[in-house]
């Protein structure tokens, strides 16, 4: 099978570890930031004159000839603060304040997470979310967006358009209402709100992407006119236009919204990706049944344009069905509606029996609740309580004192809930957690009515995954038991902590990191390396389990990955993470770049995201970049990171110049005090941060990569190799 080169992607780096500075994974759901300290200049300076700041895109190359000798101190063993005592000039002068949109362009982060990748899709996100609002309200049935070639994009609806009549209270017209003004919306609740159900609650999303744009142009059309404004950096530059309609297009309702991020404002890069895109479009395409969403993305190569096209009837029955498209079902999807007190439940649940993990995804109003809220609560609370009075009333759980947890039920589960109600509660403008409680009495008492009813009619599927849960009982008996066996046998021993980790000095979990290395080579070259004082290593002996086909019995009698619980303190599977007993803040797996290397990889984070999900949440999970080049030039010696850094560097080299270029294909290859410098040094290394960013995503990824279904991985290998440049080939 013809592979990519590990250092651009392949079969088993499906997490595209290439090295560049800042980029996402929307096949993995994973979104990767770069940490790196900014390098002064071309060449290194020594580390006296390095501060830990970010790194800077340009700064690729690392002379090992001028770095001085290893003498790292943490910086907060002695670093002291001084009280000024000086009277500092501080009075009424020295307040600030900020008019209009200026607060959101002097602090985006507060509006949008950050200025960086996530941040810039942010505000795609807002507009479309908007659009969706128009559909669950029964005034659109069609949003296109647009990623044009000039950067900017366009996104529009069919829905009832902004209302471009004079509001009463800003003196402007609705549409410039919106659009400059904070907290200005039609989706605030009660008699006067536009929305009897919406995601937006604060009013501020419109009005922070017209502030956070270069250019904003928006169109309306409403009441037989078409209107338009253009906005820049979110002044308006001229007051709304408006024109009457042909006759023929009188009836035209709708919005469109044109905006070009702007690059004072987003700086790391403008770039949007159109797989990151395409799967937040499609996740709110399965919430409103029969909305269609077209995306397309334009570009000035033709052999580059992309389009795609959602609509799902079925609504989340077709969600569920889309998530375990690669697994086994017990039994055909099951799925319901509730109605009470103006909150509407779409609930839509499936087993299957080839998945040790469960998939739970909350929607309130359409948003995405990725902290759970009282509707997962109510969701667990009664499948819990239901599958263990029926099984016992049906006799299929026989011992009185046997009682099945959450974690046993769930274990296998694909479960989709959508709550629709009139006044949501949020934490925060981010949404990640829906707090009102009466939620949880509906979605508890709803399932339970519906889950009875069914499975006594149904006693077969009852048996199925009963059977399912007392598996999934037995194994967890058999992990403890393993797990008890394991903690006899190292009572007298000096420490539990596996023999091959090389630990730390420091105690502090917020000061130590631990290197996870491929094989004895690359450990022992990471352990003459690395700093005693915080950085522990832990090698690791060939390829560990794959999770994703194994059980937590045959888990836990696998030894690397009893090394990778103990030495890192991740608990027990299930229980919910505790973050006192976990030893390092960081975990930076450092592996070869090659083929294999990819593969370890891709088996760590598979055992790291099933085993404890809340390590990416907390963004303990890194993973380290070693060079790929290194340029020997005379006595200097310079390293780069992937081919564009080699032919940077080739190219500021005279024409006649003399130099040498190894490619590094292990760590064990290097000296430790080249992977000191290159590698595992804070004030020069390049880590990339592994964060969730779409749970669907990358449940159907791990899914699919990890799974025991061979012609789903043959069919996603298909699909992936019509974007491989040819050129990357390792055949």
């Amino acid at each position: 099978m013809a592979l990519l080169k590990p250092h651009h992607s392949s079969y088993y780096n499906s997490l595209r570890l290439i090295m560049s500075t800042r980029f996402w994974l929307p096949t993995y759901g994973l979104s990767i930031s770069s940490v790196r300290p900014s390098l002064p200049s071309v060449l290194l300076k020594p580390r006296s004159n390095l501060g830990a700041r970010t790194l800077s895109t340009n700064r690729v190359l690392v002379p090992s000839a001028l770095v001085p000798p290893r003498a790292f101190m943490s910086s907060s063993s002695s670093s002291v603060t001084e009280v000024r005592k000086e009277k500092d000039g501080y009075g009424s002068e020295n307040i600030q304040i900020l008019e209009g949109l200026d607060a959101v362009r002097k602090r985006p982060g507060m509006y949008i997470g950050s200025t960086g990748f996530r941040g810039l899709h942010h505000l795609v996100y807002e507009i479309l979310d908007n659009c969706v609002d128009e559909a669950q309200a029964g005034f659109a049935s069609k949003v296109d967006i647009v990623l044009c070639a000039d950067g900017s994009v366009c996104i529009t609806d069919n829905g009832r358009g902004i209302p471009i009549d004079l509001h009463p209270g800003s003196k402007k017209s609705g549409v410039e209402t919106v659009l400059t003004v904070l907290h200005a919306g039609g989706k605030f609740g009660g008699d006067s709100s536009g929305y009897k159900v919406s995601g937006g609650l604060h009013g501020v999303g419109l009005s922070v992407v017209n502030a956070l744009s270069e250019k904003l142009e928006v169109t309306v059309w409403r009441d037989g006119k078409e209107c338009y404004q253009s906005y820049i950096r979110g002044k308006p530059q001229k007051p709304l236009t408006c024109e009457d309609l042909s006759p023929e297009a009188a009836d035209r309702t709708g919005t469109c919204i044109k905006f070009r991020p702007d690059p004072e404002i987003f700086t790391s890069g403008m770039e949007f990706d159109y797989d990151t895109i395409a799967a937040r479009v499609r996740e709110r395409a399965f919430l409103v049944p029969g909305l269609t969403i077209i995306l397309y993305k334009e570009d000035n190569d033709p052999e580059k344009y992309r389009y795609d096209e959602y609509c799902f009837a079925g609504g989340l029955v077709e969600y569920v069905k889309w998530l375990n498209a690669d697994k086994q079902p017990l039994h055909d999807i099951l799925s319901f509606r509730k109605e009470a007190d103006g909150t509407t439940i779409d609930v839509a649940f499936q087993w299957c029996s080839d998945a040790y993990s469960d998939t739970m995804l909350g929607y309130a109003n359409s948003i995405r609740t990725v902290d759970g809220g009282t509707h997962i609560d109510g969701i667990k609370a009664s499948l819990t309580r239901t599958l263990n009075n029926l099984g016992k009333k049906s006799k299929l759980i026989k011992e009185k004192d046997i009682s099945l947890s959450g974690e046993h039920v769930r274990e296998g589960l694909t479960c989709v809930i959508s709550v629709k109600l009139p006044n949501p509660e949020f934490e925060g403008q981010t949404k990640t957690r829906l707090g009102n409680p009466e939620v949880r009495k509906i979605v508890d008492s709803s399932l339970q009515e519906f889950l009875t009813e069914y499975l006594e009619l149904n006693p077969d599927v009852l048996d199925k995954i009963l059977s399912k849960s007392l598996n999934a009982l037995k194994a967890a008996l058999a992990a403890k038991r393993a797990r008890d066996l394991e903690r006899q046998k190292s009572v007298l021993k000096v420490s539990s902590l596996p023999g091959k980790l090389a630990d730390c000095s420091a105690t502090d979990p917020e000061i130590a990191e631990i290197f996870i290395v491929e094989g004895d080579s690359a450990g022992g070259s990471a352990k003459q390396g690395r700093d005693k004082n915080f950085q522990a290593i832990l090698p690791l002996k060939g390829k560990i389990l794959n999770v994703e086909r194994k059980d937590e019995a045959a888990m836990y009698k696998n030894e690397e990955i009893q090394n990778l619980i103990r030495a890192l303190g991740l608990g027990v599977k299930g229980e919910d993470f505790k973050i006192d007993g976990l030893r390092y803040h960081k975990i930076i797996i450092l592996t070869d770049a090659d083929v294999d290397g990819a593969h370890i990889r891709t088996l760590l984070l598979t055992f790291f995201y099933r085993y404890q999900r809340a390590l990416f949440d907390g963004g303990y999970i890194y993973v380290g970049v070693p060079p790929l080049y290194k340029v020997e030039r005379g006595k200097q010696a310079f390293y780069c990171y992937d081919e564009s850094e080699l032919k940077t560097l080739q190219s500021s080299f005279p024409s006649n110049a003399s130099y040498n270029i190894q490619r590094f294909k292990g760590l064990g290859e290097m000296m430790p005090l080249q992977l000191w410098e290159t590698t595992m040094d804070p004030k020069t290394r390049l880590l990339k941060k592994m964060v969730v960013e779409d749970v669907a995503e990358a449940n159907v990824t791990f899914s699919s990569l990890m799974g025991a279904r061979v012609d789903v991985r043959k069919e996603m290998i298909q699909n992936t190799a019509k974007k491989i440049d040819l050129k990357n080939l390792d055949i």
